[in-house]
């Protein structure tokens, strides 16, 4: 199916992304949402850190980035979602409908592994639109998607901490591929997600194997 796939610039959009090329899926275009005049903004949808280096992401890959700016917030917080006027849930319809308006998409790439709040919203969305989810991460167990991620090339940095045993000093910039072990002893320790699924770090990829070039941070 052609597709378009959400990408925030971390590891578990690019790894899913890798996944629809297995299954036959074309990746015809990237999107992204962006906060409005910040770095970052809290939002229980969207990772928004390290939005100002998604254009090096798009060129890295060699497809057409299509993004819209995040005007709503979480104004609905229950799990279940109903179309609702001002949510940042809205934002996301925007963006996909302007994309499937341009290039006649079918099917959407979304790197959800663990957040129901945030799959609900994305299948809400897709719904409305007449497009698929394909969400090839879902569930499936920490450890192992993130070791799968490393040996099949994802080569990603972090880029925010916000755990016990993460720090700035010693972790930011530093490839999951360094710190694997010391995630899965954290897990042990202190129940850290291992993919950092309860926001204890965000990540950005700088090479994978759908890359045409490596991004130097």
């Amino acid at each position: 199916m052609k597709t378009v796939a959400l990408i925030s610039g971390g590891k578990d959009s690019c790894y899913n992304m890798m996944q629809c090329v297995i299954e036959g899926h074309d990746i015809i275009a990237l999107a992204n949402l962006r906060p409005k005049e910040k770095d970052e903004m809290d939002s229980y949808m969207y990772q928004t850190v390290g939005h100002h280096a998604i254009h090096l992401y798009a060129e890295a890959i060699g497809l057409p980035l299509y993004r819209h700016t995040i005007e709503g917030s979480s104004t609905t917080i229950k799990m279940d979602y109903k179309t609702t006027e001002g949510d940042e849930v809205e934002d996301l319809y925007t963006l996909l409908k302007k994309i499937k308006d341009e290039l006649q998409i079918e099917a959407v790439s979304v790197g959800a592994i663990l957040s129901d709040y945030q799959r609900v919203r994305v299948e809400h969305v897709c719904q409305r639109l007449g497009l698929t989810s394909l969400a090839y991460l879902w569930r499936r167990d920490q450890s192992e998607l993130l070791k799968e991620m490393i040996d099949s090339g994802v080569s990603a940095i972090l880029i925010k901490v916000a755990s016990m045993g993460l720090n700035p000093k010693n972790h930011l910039g530093r490839s999951l591929k360094e710190l694997y072990p010391q995630l899965l002893q954290m897990n042990r320790e202190f129940q850290l997600n291992v993919c950092g699924e309860g926001g204890e770090y965000e990540t950005f990829t700088v090479d994978c194997p759908l890359f045409n070039k490596s991004i130097v941070m």
